[in-house]
């Protein structure tokens, strides 16, 4: 993990915060600050307004600021504004923001398309599970700005679909991300062909390891900023370690996510995440699954499902810890406890997002206590520690959870009520390594025990007759 003072290692100083400024007082183009101003933005957040002077400038910038900081248009006005004017070859791209996931991909695509449209620039987004024909069609049309994940432009190079020899603005966005996701080769291999002597901009809620191979490579003189807070820093988000009985884990579940309002879960596996998404809807909760498994268009249409309201509670792996942005999520839940600081940080940067507050909550077993907790100590938290039972007015304070309709919504039998509600759900994840893992919250042993045991009762009758 990294800490603020570990930027005095890289490449320049970190600078001082930057006075607050207006959109107004930058020296932007009339169509882009009226597009700001039909959308209601006036005040620029302390990321935008630390390195937007540096990055219209034309200089390279190395800047630290969590998920929900802003990031988008810090990086997105200065590229567009420097763009405007110049028309793209055919498959000849003249910008290029990297990203790690398909989901941050569109939805930096979305947030820059008004302000490209306005300066007449197109835009084309190149990412796996896509059509690479459509992809391919809109690199020969001449799209001046290329939103990307390392993977599937690598692909396009390889078939001669683009060139970015002529790219002159870089940026790498979520840049620790696409490290920690083994993508640095392709990202490597995307700086050694832009221009030699454009524009490079690196966005990251860490600068560690890897980030800072990149940044003392391919960055030339950066300014650096550090204006944003860690998820761990934010004090608009309380932090919640829920210890709870195991086989009362479903219930406890169940509950929060038939909360009024959104909530997002997060569970280690795709097999876990299917489970309870299954569960809670024919518990009558309005859940969705997401994870890597799932077509892009179904990974689209259930974002905006979630942001829209129409489900209110969003299942998902890791998939959705970074690059997901929901205004107003007030909640975050890690029904499986993360296993790094950092997995955990990023889940937690999906709520108290721009200033608002949210909560984080952690279940956790009895055994899983003491190992959670030092994780969280490593990750800057110090969480409040509450035992907690379905039911209980402890839990619905902290979360809001309450008692599901219990209705299906998509027809068949209703959820099984266990007789008591301390029945294990079957299926549920209880984090990487635990014993119920895969086998419907039953050990292995137990199970072979409880056959055992069946076998010898049925000798002893046979005998016995």
């Amino acid at each position: 993990m990294d800490h603020p003072d570990h930027l005095t290692t890289a490449p320049g100083a970190p600078t001082p915060a930057a006075p607050p400024i207006a959109f107004a007082d930058l020296d932007l183009p009339a169509e882009v600050q009226r597009t700001l101003a039909d959308r209601g933005v006036h005040t620029p957040f302390p990321i935008q307004s630390a390195t937007l002077p540096d990055a219209l400038a034309g200089r390279d910038v190395l800047g630290r600021g969590r998920t929900g900081s802003g990031k988008t248009l810090a990086f997105g006005l200065p590229l567009l504004v420097r763009t405007a004017g110049r028309r793209a070859e055919p498959k000849q791209p003249l910008a290029l923001v990297l990203v790690p996931t398909r989901e941050l991909a569109q939805q930096v695509t979305e947030a820059l398309t008004p302000y490209a449209d306005a300066l007449r620039l197109k835009m084309a987004t190149v990412v796996g599970g896509m059509s690479i024909g459509r992809q391919t069609a809109a690199l020969r049309d001449g799209a001046e700005i290329v939103v990307a994940t390392p993977g599937r432009l690598h692909d396009l190079i390889e078939r001669r679909a683009c060139r970015l020899g002529r790219v002159r603005i870089t940026v790498l966005d979520e840049a620790d991300q696409m490290c920690d996701m083994g993508f640095l080769p392709q990202v490597t291999e995307v700086l050694d062909q832009v221009h030699r002597d454009g524009q490079r901009m690196l966005f990251s809620a860490t600068l560690d390891r890897d980030v800072d191979q990149l940044v003392r490579s391919h960055l030339h003189d950066p300014v650096v900023h550090s204006v944003d807070p860690s998820a761990g820093a934010v004090t608009t988000m309380d932090h919640h370690l829920l210890v709870v009985h195991g086989p009362d884990r479903y219930a406890v579940t169940t509950e929060i996510a038939a909360r009024d309002g959104r909530v997002l879960l997060f569970l280690d596996t795709r097999h876990a995440v299917d489970q309870l998404t299954r569960h809670l809807r024919a518990s009558g909760v309005h859940a969705a699954a997401l994870h890597s498994g799932k077509s892009q268009p179904q990974r689209t249409r259930t974002l905006a499902q979630f942001r829209n309201g129409q489900v209110t509670a969003l299942v998902a792996t890791d998939v959705a810890a970074r690059g997901l942005h929901v205004d107003d999520l007030d909640l975050v839940v890690n029904v499986d406890p993360p296993t790094d600081p950092k997995d955990y940080l990023h889940r937690a940067g999906r709520t108290a997002r721009a200033g608002e507050s949210g909560t984080v909550v952690t279940l956790v077993l009895s055994a899983q206590r003491r190992e959670t907790h030092r994780l969280l100590a490593e990750a800057g938290i110090e969480p409040t520690i509450t035992k907690v039972r379905s039911g209980e007015a402890e839990l619905t304070r902290i979360t809001g959870a309450k008692a599901p309709s219990g209705t299906p919504l998509d027809g068949g039998p209703a959820a099984s009520r266990p007789k008591n509600s301390h029945e294990p759900f079957r299926g549920l994840g209880t984090g990487k390594g635990a014993s119920s893992r895969g086998t419907g919250g039953r050990s292995r042993k137990a199970t072979e025990a409880r056959k055992l045991a069946e076998a010898r009762k049925a000798a002893r009758v046979r005998r016995g007759n």
